[in-house]
């Protein structure tokens, strides 16, 4: 994604952790994880909440993975031949078919945001790792100031919310999951605790 008028206003601790971890979720899904990513995986240390013990395991399968391994299982997991075990996107997970009316909603609300898609990405703008994108430059203020909670609010309930939780879940399962089966835990923890924030922020 690609940002007009980007400025850099100040964010929380907090709001720079939540980009952060919105912001690799959408490196992992985005394209296999080359050796220094699984690296840093490998070197994730959590505490003893679900999502600390999601990243945990997170880093001990990354400590075991070897990129080639991560890319024959993200191309059978999101790719394949003709299609992936998994299809990423928000049309898809809440109408059954690609390119339909909640790809043309994120399109007008990206425009209403000055976000456009880099010109070297192909892929329809609801798939799960350009929102994730999209989220973590919302929130520190990439595609212009950084988006109030109620926007974020806004955002998350119409493109993400709704059908998120359900793919990190279909990840976890997902038969040729093992690398991806603990990034699906962790996405799905995460978007867990989004949603309760964000229901206990006033309307």
């Amino acid at each position: 994604m690609t940002a007009n008028n980007a400025q850099h206003l100040e964010v929380s601790a907090e709001d720079r952790l939540r980009a952060d971890f919105y912001n690799f979720l959408g490196l992992l899904l985005s394209a296999p994880p080359d050796q220094m990513l699984l690296n840093q995986m490998a070197g994730l240390s959590g505490d003893e909440t679900d999502l600390g013990q999601a990243i945990q395991a997170m880093a001990r399968v990354a400590k075991v993975t070897k990129p080639p391994a991560a890319e024959r299982e993200f191309n059978t997991l999101f790719i394949g031949l003709g299609r992936g075990e998994l299809l990423p996107y928000a049309s898809f997970y809440l109408t059954g078919f690609l390119n339909e009316k909640p790809l043309a909603q994120l399109r007008n609300d990206m425009a209403a945001r000055g976000i456009t898609r880099a010109q070297n990405v192909f892929e329809p703008e609801d798939n799960i790792a350009s929102l994730m994108e999209m989220m973590a430059g919302m929130i520190v203020g990439r595609f212009g100031a950084p988006a109030s909670l109620d926007e974020q609010k806004a955002f998350w309930n119409k493109h993400i919310g709704p059908w998120a939780a359900h793919f990190y879940s279909d990840l976890e399962a997902a038969e040729n999951s093992i690398l991806y089966a603990s990034v699906g835990t962790a996405g799905r923890v995460f978007m867990e605790i989004e949603r309760e924030a964000f229901r206990m922020t006033a309307a």
